[in-house]
């Protein structure tokens, strides 16, 4: 899922994903269902540059649905969302996974994804520091933002010291 910030503003949310379902080839029919499937079939009408962050980010997440992908990535979907939004998000991104499909969030919330995430991985310096259920990488750390520190600040500990290990 990219971002709404490279859309046209002018553009209302229906010609938008019109837009881009024309140019990937993708059915136009595609375009009401992902806009009810999105909650935003009330708003198809309106100017993107009118909607709220919530909206924007369920436009984007639209636009991603639009060639029904059994794999969908979204970097930090909650970001900026107010509680209602980010309930929401949960509920439609568990949906997702329940129907069926692979959903891979990225997100510095740690306390977002203990919550949401059946599986987690801490990634550091392009290296996969942990991975496992949320209970197994948070392991005895009780928080899976415990963990990710405990784990991140080790990673950065070894990646300062020499090659004998010291610093």
């Amino acid at each position: 899922m990219l971002d709404g910030a490279g859309a046209n503003t002018g553009r209302t949310a229906r010609a938008h994903l019109t837009w881009v379902a024309q140019s990937n080839a993708i059915p136009t029919r595609r375009v009401d269902d992902v806009l009810e499937l999105t909650g935003l079939a009330a708003a198809a009408r309106t100017r993107i540059g009118g909607l709220s962050l919530g909206m924007g980010q369920r436009l984007g997440i639209a636009a991603a649905l639009l060639g029904d992908p059994p794999v969908l990535i979204l970097d930090e979907p909650t970001n900026g969302l107010d509680p209602d939004g980010i309930r929401w998000m949960r509920r439609f991104l568990r949906s997702l996974a329940d129907s069926g499909k692979t959903v891979l969030v990225s997100s510095h919330l740690m306390g977002e994804m203990e919550g949401t995430a059946d599986d987690v991985v801490v990634l550091a310096g392009g290296r996969v520091l942990a991975a496992g259920t949320a209970a197994e990488v948070r392991g005895a750390h009780g928080t899976l933002e415990d963990a990710f520190f405990a784990l991140t600040d080790k990673h950065a500990a070894h990646r300062s010291s020499g090659p004998d290990g010291l610093a």
